[in-house]
């Protein structure tokens, strides 16, 4: 199939930007669409060009490294696949294809279509770890777990950081990935001890990377690629409101 491609190019965060126009022909509808990227770049080297730079990683769905902004849509059009899992069948001979990097303050761009995604690193890092002592691997039935908290918890654990949740957010809100991250831990045993400080502090750590507040839009979880669900946004707004009121009690207490 021939295809006419409009591709983000910025030479680093300083940088304007703009859309360059590449014309592409003998790309196969099988192959994936990180490969008819690779078919650009070839072709790029070989008229004495830079090559466009995007991020990939794992190839298969796992780490979201390839997230890309494809005709509007973060990850491109199959739902619930990454980039990296989507292939050229999803378009038609003759296509105009706009490639963009995600949007966002907090994501600023490194290079053409790779942005510096740290921020969601920070988040995390501010969750700390459980610290329950763990020992060596626990027999699987020695902690009681509800088998629907449980299937919680893996659903939260599922998510990859992509950043898809914040390029679709018309507000530009982490909370779908904020909430991920502090649900995957809050829901199990081990995870009580920091529950309230892991609320307070990644709620924190994410309004002062920059991003935006949730108005319910629902964009996040309809480009996730893992399909996390807005159930676990009111989760965390819960742990957070009772981590605050419970913190400033404690504060009154002491006054």
């Amino acid at each position: 199939m021939k295809l006419t491609l409009q591709v983000w190019r910025q030479k680093n965060a300083a940088d304007k930007g703009k859309f360059e126009t590449y014309q592409l022909a003998d790309i196969s509808e099988h192959m994936s669409f990180l490969e008819m990227l690779d078919v650009l770049n070839q072709q790029l080297i070989e008229n004495g060009q830079d090559p466009v730079a995007f991020e990939h990683d794992c190839r298969e769905g796992i780490c979201g490294a390839c997230g890309l902004v494809i005709n509007g849509y973060p990850h491109g059009p199959d739902r619930g696949a990454t980039t990296c899992q989507l292939h050229m069948r999803y378009f038609k001979d003759g296509d105009t294809i706009t490639i963009e990097p995600w949007r966002s303050k907090a994501f600023p761009v490194i290079r053409d279509l790779i942005v510096d995604r740290s921020s969601f690193d920070r988040i995390i890092q501010s969750g700390g770890f459980v610290s329950i002592r763990t020992g060596s691997a626990p027999e699987a039935n020695s902690i009681p777990i509800p088998k629907h908290k449980a299937d919680l918890a893996m659903d939260a654990a599922e998510c990859i950081g992509c950043g898809a949740c914040v390029a679709a957010c018309p507000n530009g809100a982490v909370m779908l990935f904020a909430a991920a991250k502090i649900s995957h831990l809050g829901l199990l045993p081990q995870g009580q001890p920091e529950r309230d400080r892991r609320a307070l502090s990644m709620v924190s750590a994410m309004q002062a990377e920059g991003f935006g507040s949730c108005s319910n839009y629902r964009e996040c979880e309809a480009v996730c690629p893992k399909r996390i669900s807005i159930n676990f946004i009111a989760g965390m707004n819960r742990d957070f409101y009772k981590a605050s009121i419970f913190k400033g009690s404690e504060k009154g207490g002491k006054s």
